[in-house]
């Protein structure tokens, strides 16, 4: 029976009060019921909780600790090497507490276990954006015919709940494709949010949109940072695989914009999007450094949960990885400029002087943009940005499941053959399976793609970064697309 303190708290020290905030943080477990089982309004409220201990943790430089206590000012005595005893008093009685009940009295918890001694199967854990999500993921390859010849999970691939009938959180799309679930030994668990940013917030349909933040609301709603921390608290989480950053820069409204100015003009005299300054405005220094700050700060938050649950930095590691280039040079697109065959067939309605550019400058931009902010932190980085190269949207080298005379996505070399990033969809998602959002995202053989990347970046449990990209046609024997991690040095 766990329950969590809602009101403000002081631990007293002989030496003063010693602050909850930044370094010396009180963690405390979520809740699980209002109020504990057998226990009096009137003595819970005056907190009077003989027989129940309380479960805590300080981040602090002497490390975690679990306390027991009796009384508001009773004596705690940590394990923490630098803090001898501590009180802890209620400030307000608005405590629906952090407690576990004990038969026989008052009982100090053991020392938060460091990771790698909790014990059981490690865990991978994945946070971001759609990139890292599953977006996509139900669909193996494009056609403009029956989509059920490229569906490859159904109409439940984005159910995460417990029973696989809804979506956790709605339009987060965590597809059962997504890259995380490398098994192997490791079991896996996806936290990212298709359309997160560094911050929590609430788009523009309504929807959730957690951050990698501590977001915590009345209605159970948590920033991913908080999740983790929920998460690893109880489970041995040794890989953070994070993708974050794209829609900082509005990269989805970029594409947008690189399409809608495809269509309205023509190829006489073509308005390119490279010089929309509603596009440009997202690439300039000052964004580029507030972005870089707001993916380092993300990241920081990421260690500090895990902080915050006990483990050292040198038992986890942060992998941040970069983004792959979804479609090709201006030269290696299968449809001429000219016309509106390019989108209304392809579904890759672009300039090919807007895809050199997007090639050539967003991405890398992004990319550095991730990296630098990962150094600061010091984690390893996975290069995906080739990583599709020859498998990539309205790519000269694959094609449409009807172009290459694939019947179904189940057909022998249809991985070889098709494309591995998602049509960009207009109104042809209405009345149909699709989702607008799934465009331009790596769809069923993208993502297996990109769980061959992890797992070798996982490397059987000695994490590293590195490039990635594709190394032979076929699938292997895990059924995935066939890549090669090349380690950085």
């Amino acid at each position: 029976m766990e329950f969590r303190i809602l009101g403000p708290l002081e631990v007293v020290t002989p030496s003063g009060p010693l602050p909850l905030g930044g370094a010396a943080r009180l963690l405390l477990l979520p809740p699980r019921q209002p109020t504990p089982p057998g226990v009096s309004g009137r003595a819970f409220w005056r907190g009077w909780f003989k027989g129940f201990a309380m479960l805590a943790h300080v981040a602090r430089a002497g490390g975690p600790f679990r306390v027991g206590y009796d009384a508001p000012v009773s004596p705690i005595t940590s394990t923490c090497p630098d803090v001898r005893s501590l009180r802890l008093r209620l400030i307000t009685p608005l405590l629906v507490a952090a407690l576990l009940l004990l038969p026989g009295g008052i009982v100090a918890g053991p020392p938060a276990l460091a990771a790698g001694a909790r014990g059981g199967t490690p865990w991978v854990v994945s946070l971001g954006d759609s990139y890292i999500s599953g977006e996509a993921g139900r669909w193996a390859g494009n056609t403009n015919r029956d989509p059920h010849t490229i569906d490859a999970l159904g109409p439940t691939a984005y159910d995460d709940n417990e029973d696989g009938t809804a979506e956790q959180i709605p339009r987060c799309h965590r597809s059962r494709s997504a890259e995380v679930h490398i098994a192997a030994g490791v079991r896996s668990l996806n936290l990212a949010c298709s359309g997160a940013r560094t911050s929590t917030f609430v788009d523009s349909s309504g929807d959730f949109k957690p951050g990698l933040d501590f977001y915590h609301d009345a209605s159970g709603r948590e920033g991913q940072a908080q999740m983790l921390q929920d998460f690893a608290a109880t489970h041995d989480v040794r890989l953070i695989a994070i993708s974050i950053g794209g829609n900082n820069f509005n990269f989805g409204s970029i594409v947008q914009a690189c399409v809608e100015d495809f269509l309205t003009s023509s190829s006489l005299a073509p308005h390119h999007c490279q010089n929309d300054a509603s596009v440009t405005a997202n690439l300039s220094p000052d964004n580029v450094r507030a972005q870089t700050n707001a993916i380092e700060a993300a990241l920081r938050n990421v260690r500090q949960a895990m902080a915050g649950d006990g483990y050292a930095a040198s038992a986890y590691t942060v992998l941040v990885q970069t983004y792959p280039s979804p479609i090709p040079n201006g030269s290696g697109f299968r449809y001429a400029e000219n016309g509106f065959g390019r989108q209304v067939i392809g579904g890759c309605g672009v300039w090919s002087a807007d895809a050199d550019w997007a090639n050539t400058t967003v991405l890398p931009l992004i990319s550095g943009s991730i990296a630098a902010a990962a150094a600061r932190v010091s984690a390893p980085v996975l290069d995906l940005a080739t990583a599709f190269d020859g498998r990539r949207l309205c790519e000269s080298t694959v094609g449409l499941l009807e172009e290459r005379g694939v019947a179904r996505w189940t057909d022998p070399g249809a991985v070889d053959k098709t494309e591995w990033v998602n049509q960009i969809r207009t109104v042809s998602a209405l009345l149909s399976g699709y989702f607008v959002q799934e465009s331009l995202h790596p769809n069923y053989w993208g993502q297996l793609a990109l769980r061959s990347c992890l797992r070798q970046a996982y490397n059987g449990g000695r994490p590293r970064g590195g490039t990635c990209t594709i190394a032979g046609t076929g699938l292997s024997d895990r059924n995935e697309p066939v890549m090669r991690l090349v380690p950085h040095s």
